[in-house]
C-alpha cells in the first residue's frame, strides 16, 4: 500500500492520518509529499492498520503514539497519565505573566505543581524559569515515572514527590512556602455524560466529588499553609465552573481574583493573590 492511497482513502481525519504515518515511518512532513509513491513494508502496514482500528475504537492518538506536544516539548504519555491539552497552556501563560509583573526582581523563586501527571506544567515552568525551585506532586507512582522521564528529556530539574496533594510536603526537612501554587486537578462531575468519551484516560485524574469541585476546594482551603503572602494560586477548571471557583477562592483570603479564558474563549483558569491572612 502506497502513501498516496493511504492518505486518500483513510477512514480517519486527514491530519491524524498524517501524524500516524509520520510516526510509523519516522519521517518529517515533507516526506509525505515528496515520496507519496512510497510503499509501506509489511511491518509498517500492519502497525498502521492496527493503529487505525484503535483510533476507530476511540483510543486517543497520543496514547497510540506515546507522546503529546505541549508548550515547547513533546511529553511521553501512557494510560496512567492524562493527555496534556492545549488549553492547559493557559496555566503556563498565567504563571509566566505573574512572574514577569510581580516576581521579576526576586532572586529565589519557588513553584509547586499539584497533581502533575505527565509533569507538563511543572516541566514547562521549570524550562522557562531555570533558576526556580519546582516541586511537583502526584499520588500515582506510575504517572511520576513518566513525569521523571519527561523532565529528563526536557533537561530540567524538578523534584517529584508521591502522595495526595500537599501531604508529601510534611515529610520534607525544610517546611518551606511557595511563591506560586498551580494545579490542573480533577474537576469533572462523576455524572458528566462527556466521560463516555474519555474511557481511555485514568478516571481518578478526571472526576471529583461535589459536582467536580471537591479537589479544588481541598487545594484552595489548604493553600494558605503553603503559599507566601502575595503569592499566586492558579487553578484550571471546567468551562462552567468559574463562578463557583471564584467563590471558593474568595472565601480563603485571596484577592485580585480573575478568570482567564482558554483558546476556545471558555473560562478555564481562575487565579488569586494570597493576602497572607489565616
Amino acid at each position: 500500500m502506497i502513501i498516496k492511497d493511504l492518505l486518500k482513502n483513510s477512514p480517519i481525519e486527514k491530519h491524524i492520518n498524517q501524524q500516524l504515518l509520520l510516526a510509523i515511518l519516522q519521517k518529517n512532513r515533507s516526506f509525505l509529499i515528496s515520496h507519496d509513491d512510497y510503499s509501506l513494508n509489511d511491518n509498517e502496514l500492519q502497525r498502521y492498520q492496527n493503529a487505525v482500528k484503535e483510533l476507530q475504537n476511540g483510543k486517543p492518538l497520543a496514547y497510540i503514539l506515546g507522546v503529546q506536544a505541549f508548550w515547547k516539548h513533546d511529553f511521553l504519555v501512557n494510560e496512567h497519565t492524562l493527555i496534556p491539552r492545549p488549553d492547559t497552556e493557559i496555566l503556563i501563560e498565567t504563571v509566566l505573566n505573574f512572574i514577569k509583573n510581580s516576581l521579576s526582581k526576586k532572586e529565589y523563586l519557588s513553584i509547586l505543581d499539584l497533581g502533575t501527571g505527565t509533569g507538563c506544567i511543572a516541566i514547562s515552568l521549570a524550562f522557562e524559569n531555570p533558576n526556580a525551585q519546582v516541586i511537583a506532586i502526584d499520588f500515582s507512582e506510575n504517572a511520576l515515572k513518566i513525569a521523571e522521564q519527561n523532565a529528563k528529556r526536557a533537561g530540567v530539574n524538578v523534584n517529584f514527590l508521591c502522595g495526595s496533594w500537599f501531604e508529601p510536603l510534611q515529610h520534607l526537612k525544610n517546611q518551606q512556602k511557595f511563591d506560586i501554587i498551580v494545579s490542573n486537578p480533577p474537576y469533572i462531575d462523576p455524572k458528566d455524560p462527556h466521560l463516555t468519551n474519555l474511557t481511555y484516560e485514568p478516571i481518578t485524574a478526571l472526576v471529583a466529588k461535589n459536582h467536580g469541585l471537591a479537589d479544588i476546594e481541598h487545594i484552595v482551603s489548604h493553600t494558605k499553609n503553603h503559599l507566601n503572602p502575595q503569592g499566586l494560586l492558579a487553578i484550571e477548571h471546567g468551562y462552567d465552573q468559574a463562578k463557583q471557583v471564584q467563590s471558593i477562592v474568595s472565601n480563603h483570603h485571596f484577592n485580585q481574583i480573575q478568570t482567564i479564558k482558554d483558546y476556545g474563549d471558555n473560562d478555564r483558569v481562575t487565579c488569586g493573590i494570597f493576602d497572607g491572612n489565616f
